[in-house]
Parts: C-alpha cells; structure tokens; sequence
C-alpha cells in the first residue's frame, strides 16, 4: 500500500513532498519523491510516526465520569480506545494507580487490578496498543507485595514511584494545592485546608516509605520493567531515583532538577496540556519552558490526549530542531525509554504507526494507521481505498 503526497516527518529531517509504502504491517519503503497511483494522497498534508503516549490518565474518568456514577469497565475502555486512536496514539499506556484507601475506591487495590485485567483480555480486540503503566504510591503498604503478582502475570510495561503528599512534589505549593482542591471537590476553602492537613498527618503517621521504593525498584529491575519517578523536585530526590535505577523522570517541577535528571541519563516527561497552555496547573516547570532550555524528552497525554498533536506543533516552532525534534518527544523518545525498539519512527523496517494531520489555526488528526491498517478516520483525506496491508 502506498500513501503519497505526503510531508513526511523522519527522525533527523522533514521530506518535502514524498511517499511510504506499508507492507505485511510495515514501513518498507521511503521516497523523497510522490508516487503515481497512491492508495492514499495526502495532498500535502503532514505524516507522522504514531504517538506513544506513556501516561494518560484517562481510564479511571471513562469508568467514573461523575462521582459515584460506576459505567461498564469494557463500555469505558471501548469508549477511551476510540478516543485515543481518533487522536493518533497507536501505542498508549493507561497509567492507573495504586494508593492509599482514603484516595477513594476507584483507585482501591481490587479495583485498579480488575481495570488491568479486563484492559489485559481486551488487548486483541482494541484499535490501539494498550499497556498498563502501574502508579505505585510510596504511601500504600501492600505496593510491593501487589506489584509482585502482577508482574509475574506480565501485566505491566511500566511502573511509577509516587509521592503525592501536600507540601512536596507537584503539591509543594501548598496554597495553589488547597486553591485548586477547593474548586476540583466544589467545597469551601476552609474545608479544603482541613484536608490538605488531614493527608499531611496521613504521611507523616505512615512513617518512613523507603522500604516500599526500594522494593518496587528492586522487583521491577529484575523483572525487566521500565521504572518512572514522579514529581521530582529536589536534586537530592534525582539523585535517589537514578540510583534506584528509574529511566524516566515523570513532571519534574522545576528546570533545574529537569536539567539534573538530563545530566545524570534519565528521560524527562512532562504533560500535552502543560505545552499546548504554556504553563501548569500546578504553578510548576512550564513544559515549553523545559522545551526552550533543551531539557525536556517526552510529551504524554497526562489527562487529555487531544492535546498532543497541538502541542507538538506548537513546540516544533520554539525549538532547534524544528518538527523532527518537536515530532520525537511523543513518538522516537518514549519509544526509546520504554524499551520499544519496533516503533516510534517513520523507518524502513519499523511498524507502519502513522498518523496523517493537518496544519491550521487549530491542527486537525485525520487518519491513523495502526501496523499498517487504518483505525481510524475522519473521511477528510481523498482518494483512500481500504487495501489490507
């Protein structure tokens, strides 16, 4: 199957007008030049490496849409799928989380392990790749002991160290925190302070965690799994997270500990919606600005995939490297850090992961090509005939 007409974005350059031919689900041939006779002509619009999305958070939402309102598991699941691949994601992992009963039952140990167990048996039947990346807080006892198990089942991609404690971390603004927990629970801000100091004695009553990070570390090293840190925000705790063996800083909070992370070999993460917006909700490292500063490796959906493709070509016209360089933090980078070696590039002999999107005041994704087969459209590209791969 040829796709042509096509601007074409490879890992170290842009071909202007070119062509891909996808075979047996692969990429297995690259011209500069546009073919006659096309299956699909782009006409001019951009192609590019599907997205590898490393931390969406979007299962939990799916399933519990408003408080208290439980929907199907697979009706949700089937629901994000189509979502995820309408925003060009070919290979997503749904980052759910382990913590703490007073978090609430949706992120409760038997309920988390079944939303990976359905995710698990769903796979084959799924338009998207869908992997679990396991958000482990530091504060939940049982986390080594429930990793365990679901490592063993091979359940997991990735796993990442949490610290969510007010005062610290993504919280350690304690009045933007107490602000925004007030409008998120629609409670006064009195209330929300006796929470905030509630989940502050919590931690501090549970004493020291090294025993769970250091564990989950040790479990995931000799497992094979990808390990993430979560909210760096001291060089001292970059330096803890590189000794434990983490490859991916996940949101570090200011551009001096991204820089530190950089410079001791991890992969720096941030969120789509922190680059499309310029800032964070939390008041911490604009994602552009890490961007800017040469410091930042991954975007990943965080709570809103729609918001990848923008923020891609948003960064694209801020950097050095121009699109390749914008294009890579959410396909070639994550790919890497994560161990993926078959995808994540437009490469002659990688999976045919690709997404056809066009420029405008608002970038619009038109198609997107899972291993060489179209799982999603929206009608607008021309001359298409649906011929397998």
């Amino acid at each position: 199957m040829w796709l042509s007409d096509f601007e074409i974005v490879l890992r170290d350059r842009v071909i202007e007008c070119g062509a891909v031919r996808i075979e047996d689900g692969l990429i297995a041939e690259i011209r500069d030049t546009p073919v006659a006779d096309a299956d699909i002509s782009g006409d001019g619009r951009l192609l590019l490496p599907g997205f590898v999305d490393m931390h969406g958070d979007m299962i939990e939402k799916e399933i519990e849409p408003r408080a208290n309102v439980r929907m199907p598991l697979e009706l949700g699941i089937y629901d994000l799928d189509k979502k995820l691949a309408a925003n060009g994601v070919t290979t997503a992992y749904a980052a759910l989380a382990f913590t703490p009963a007073t978090y609430g039952h949706v992120r409760s140990v038997e309920h988390t392990t079944m939303m990976i167990e359905t995710l698990g048996k769903m796979r084959d039947e799924l338009l998207v790749d869908h992997r679990v990346h396991a958000r482990f807080e530091i504060t939940f006892p049982s986390a080594v002991e429930v990793a365990e198990k679901l490592m063993a089942a091979g359940a997991l991609g990735l796993i990442s160290l949490m610290d969510h404690t007010p005062g610290q971390g993504q919280y350690r603004d304690l009045e933007i925190h107490t602000r925004n927990m007030a409008k998120a629970r629609k409670i006064d801000y009195a209330a929300a302070v006796e929470m905030v100091k509630e989940r502050m004695a919590q931690r501090e009553a549970h004493g020291d965690a090294t025993h769970v990070v250091t564990g989950l570390a040790e479990l995931a090293r000799e497992k094979g799994v990808s390990i993430a840190s979560h909210d760096d925000d001291t060089l001292e705790k970059v330096s803890l997270m590189h000794g434990l063996g983490v490859a991916i800083s996940e949101f570090p909070i200011t551009l001096e500990v991204a820089a530190e992370a950089r410079r001791l070999g991890l992969a720096t993460a941030m969120g789509a919606p922190n680059a499309l917006r310029g800032l964070s909700y939390s008041g911490n490292l604009s994602a552009r600005e890490a961007f800017a500063a040469g410091v930042l490796d991954i975007l990943a959906s965080d709570y809103h995939p729609s918001a990848i493709l923008p923020a891609v070509l948003a960064l694209a016209e801020i950097g050095d490297g121009g699109l390749p360089a914008a294009v890579a933090l959410a396909s070639a980078n994550p790919a890497a850090a994560l161990g993926l070696s078959d995808r994540g590039r437009i490469e002659e002999g990688l999976r045919a992961d690709l997404v056809i999107a066009e420029r405008g005041r608002m970038p619009r994704l038109r198609v997107t090509i899972r291993a060489g087969q179209e799982v999603w459209s929206d009608g607008a590209v021309g001359n298409r005939r649906r011929v397998a791969a």
